[in-house]
């Protein structure tokens, strides 16, 4: 029985895929994402499932892949596109590779363009594929940079997947519409890019003045991705806190859940670092925090109380986390960040003190 399941990264629209062997407990996953791996191990665990490799569709420049972090948590095997020369992989894939686990199987398929090392991966029955961002669901991936190439993206759909059987299912690394599946019939019919009687070059043309926007993390996905998402600061993330669930950034913060934080009142320090006028403003402020402005905070660490964990918290998330590394700096371990702050808490329609009604 093949266990299979589709998950979503809400920041980057990123789809990571788990496949499992239900008979042997061997599973991949496909695409994960730096800040899901504690969201994907808690699933492999709930399923009995045991991580054998983790597959790239690409070098992606929109989030950092989990591959690192997922080996020195399971075990699993790292596996590149050879074409990528990403540092730290165990395997470098090349078209016609198999990756097994138990008694299912994943062929790769090159089906380069949007980079020149992407993979697509095809079920042992070629029932369902994983097709990155080489062909999204009425659409593709853009071919504007690293190594993109219009005409050689579209021979890679024409050849390597619109072959595959009209029911294939296809799933892609990205949506950004809500879309989860498509067909190869599918995508042979309403592709708006792709499909039809549209020519080589018509698609080339296309591509060429799409004049998309730069990639908002491509700087800092792109290096990290090439170590296989292995971090600089790699050190201070081997031991997980278990003083509550948190999710822990490419960035270095861990995170914790507003929904936690308000179910557990008096297990944390809330520190608030905004300024006195906001702290008493209409955003008001979380019960029981404790009031010390950002810019006073180096000079007063000393007044934070060191016997609970500290969350610490702003308007929108952004001064926190800047509190978080000043708070690590003097040696305090326990120590989470609150995202979107006072205006994600308001939003959620959590209790505050103060603040307008």
């Amino acid at each position: 029985m093949l266990v299979f399941r589709q998950l979503f990264d809400p920041v980057s629209s990123t789809y990571t895929y788990l496949l499992g062997d239900r008979a042997s407990g061997e599973a991949v996953l496909i695409d994960p994402v730096f800040e899901q791996v504690r969201r994907d191990r808690a699933l492999l665990a709930e399923l009995g499932l045991t991580l054998t490799w983790t597959l790239e569709t690409h070098v992606h420049a929109d989030h950092v892949t989990g591959a690192w972090l997922l080996k020195q948590r399971t075990g699993s095997r790292i596996a590149v596109a050879a074409a990528a020369k990403a540092a730290g992989a165990d395997l470098a894939l090349a078209d016609g590779d198999v990756i097994a686990f138990g008694r299912r199987a994943l062929e790769v398929r090159a089906t380069p363009g949007h980079t020149d090392g992407c993979l697509s991966y095809v079920l042992d029955d070629e029932t369902m594929a994983f097709t990155g961002d080489c062909l999204l669901i009425r659409g593709s991936g853009r071919t504007d940079f690293q190594q993109g190439d219009a005409r050689m993206l579209y021979r890679s759909v024409r050849a390597r997947l619109f072959s595959l059987p009209d029911q294939c299912l296809l799933y892609p690394a990205h949506d950004y519409r809500g879309l989860t599946v498509t067909s190869v019939a599918e995508e042979k019919r309403f592709n708006p890019r792709l499909g039809g009687e549209i020519g080589e070059a018509d698609f080339a043309g296309f591509m060429r003045n799409m004049a998309l926007p730069h990639p908002k993390l491509i700087d800092q996905a792109v290096p990290a991705n090439l170590r296989c998402g292995r971090p600089d600061n790699e050190g201070a993330i081997l031991a997980d806190p278990a003083w509550a669930p948190l999710n822990f950034t490419f960035g270095g913060v861990w995170e914790i859940e507003p929904h936690w934080l308000e179910e557990h009142p008096g297990e944390v320090t809330v520190l608030d670092v905004r300024e006195p006028a906001e702290f008493a403003g209409p955003l008001g402020h979380i019960a029981g925090a404790r009031l010390l402005p950002l810019g006073e905070l180096a000079a007063r660490a000393g007044e934070v109380p060191r016997d609970r964990p500290v969350v610490c918290v702003c308007r929108a998330g952004s001064r926190s986390v800047q509190a978080v590394s000043i708070l690590q700096k003097v040696g305090i371990t326990d120590l989470a960040n609150l995202p979107g702050g006072m205006l994600r808490w308001r939003a959620e329609g959590r209790a505050v003190q103060g603040g307008a009604g």
